[in-house]
């Protein structure tokens, strides 16, 4: 079969309605949704528009099977969960070019995320059958303290178009494992990985009704209603700090339980001791990960003096080595970024810190031709004044700095409002642990480019958000816990 063949029986094979009550339908008034072609513009598949209707259709269906899937043995729930995640590794060739059709990035990279999000399901599969509560004598010894631990309820999830399969299964997993019932906004660039995972997990058996998923051009319009209605029980968003902030004030008026993984502005440091090697090779990874569209990519360099400019220069050779262009073809290292809004602020970005005086050591321009394509950047002699430093880049740009102390360099990192990682490289221990303690970041990678694990807790402090996703963390958010007092 041809690339062109492939790409279009890949297209073909996915769903392209609404996930109701498991059933798929198209939405009010008939409205298509077209998904495109980042590394041409061209349109790939139409999809369908959700309504606010359809929305409501969907929590009415959460709402309506959340006592019966309440009730299922976990061992069922783990079940479904192992049988999707074996479905999603038997599939990841054709998940993983989907993914690159709307999403951009190479297929290798779409590769790696397949696998990340398929862990959540294996990893939540287990978890599923290990929530347990505690009884115990109280402090008067007249009386037992019984705690049970009991599902949120149904839960409204809003995924980013960056990782648009993995961001589904980290909140999905949890979810389904706890006992909760849900509705699945996927980002309007990237609803084909969402539609095709929900066909795995349909045809692994989860009953209908579970999952629902509205797939709309308007997101606020379909979002909103469904925060005001009293039978949501939980919002869990990932995206920027800006919606973020909107959302939490639209769950207020129902109290709702939020868990918000938001903006990042990660601080890569490089200390005067590190393995120049090791931090050039972690640089990449923190870097240039999904095209440096992740809010965990390093979004500054603050680098020793007296590294700083072997760093820069090892950095760039790197750098200028990666091929850009479709993320289909062979050996492509760096896709296009998501769209062009997303593009034209990272040029803005750049622009204005090199008005502001930083220097070119490679890249700087945008892609000729079709696509929105942005070539891999580094900058140095960044001012501080530079937006870049501020604001989250979302492309191949590294801005490098300098900092002389260790007090200097903790200062920088934490010159930010956001607070999701920060990277270290040291070779000395009693450094390593004083940094780590003294940056405030829900996550540091000491010595290594890439934090997530779905075993890990993954999340932020500050601007960057609050509640966990992942480890054993990740299902605390979608149980309650009940305390029976017992006379005794």
């Amino acid at each position: 079969m041809t690339g062109d063949a492939r790409e279009r029986a890949v297209l073909e094979a996915v769903p392209t309605g609404l996930y109701i009550g498991g059933q798929w339908r198209e939405a009010e008034g008939g409205g298509r949704l077209g998904v495109e072609d980042p590394s041409t513009g061209e349109t790939l598949i139409e999809v369908a528009d959700g309504q606010p209707g359809d929305a409501m259709a969907a929590l009415g269906a959460a709402a309506d099977a959340q006592a019966e899937w309440a009730r299922t043995a976990p061992r069922d729930r783990g079940e479904i969960l192992r049988r999707a995640y074996e479905a999603i590794v038997e599939q990841a060739d054709d998940l993983a070019l989907l993914m690159t059709l709307e999403m951009g990035k190479s297929v290798a990279e779409s590769k790696a995320e397949i696998a990340y999000a398929a862990e959540f399901f294996r990893w939540f599969s287990e978890e599923a059958v290990r929530i347990h509560g505690r009884y115990m004598v109280n402090t008067t010894g007249k009386g037992r303290i019984l705690t049970m631990r009991q599902p949120v309820g149904p839960c409204v999830f809003v995924t980013p178009w960056n990782f648009p399969t993995a961001m589904g299964t980290r909140k999905m997993a949890p979810a389904i494992a706890a006992g909760c019932t849900m509705v699945v906004k996927p980002a309007q660039q990237t609803p084909l990985s969402m539609l095709a995972l929900t066909k795995i997990l349909e045809e692994a058996g989860l009953p209908g009704g579970v999952l629902n998923v509205i797939t709309a051009r308007k997101s606020g319009a379909v979002i909103e209603p469904l925060l005001k209605d009293p039978r949501t029980r939980k919002l869990s968003f990932t995206g920027s700090t800006e919606v973020g902030r909107k959302l939490i004030e639209q769950s207020a008026e129902q109290i709702l339980r939020m868990s918000m993984e938001l903006g990042g502005n990660a601080p890569f440091l490089v200390f005067e001791d590190a393995d120049l090697d090791a931090a050039l090779d972690g640089a990449m990874l923190a870097k240039m990960r999904n095209v440096g569209e992740a809010c965990t990519a390093a979004n500054r360099f603050h680098v020793h003096e007296s590294l700083a400019e072997e760093f820069a220069r090892g950095l760039a050779d790197r750098m200028s080595g990666l091929k850009v262009g479709r993320g289909t073809e062979p050996d492509v290292d760096v896709g296009p970024l998501v769209d062009a809004t997303q593009r034209d602020k990272v040029a803005e970005l750049v622009s204005d810190a090199v008005e502001r005086g930083a220097k070119v050591l490679v890249g700087g321009h945008g892609g000729d031709g079709p696509g929105y394509f942005y070539e891999p950047t580094v900058l140095t002699a960044v001012p501080d004044d530079a937006r870049l430093l501020e604001e989250e880049i979302f492309g191949p740009v590294a801005p490098v700095a300098t900092f002389s102390s260790d007090e200097q360099a903790i200062e920088a990192a934490n010159r930010t409002e956001y607070g999701l990682v920060a990277y270290v490289y040291t070779r000395d221990l009693e450094r390593a642990l004083r940094v780590c303690e003294g940056i405030e970041t829900g996550m540091v990678g000491l010595n290594q480019g890439v934090v997530s694990n779905p075993a890990a807790p993954f999340g932020g402090v500050k601007h960057s958000g609050f509640g966990r996703e992942g480890g054993f963390e990740g299902i605390e958010e979608y149980l309650e816990t009940k305390y029976v007092a017992i006379s005794l």
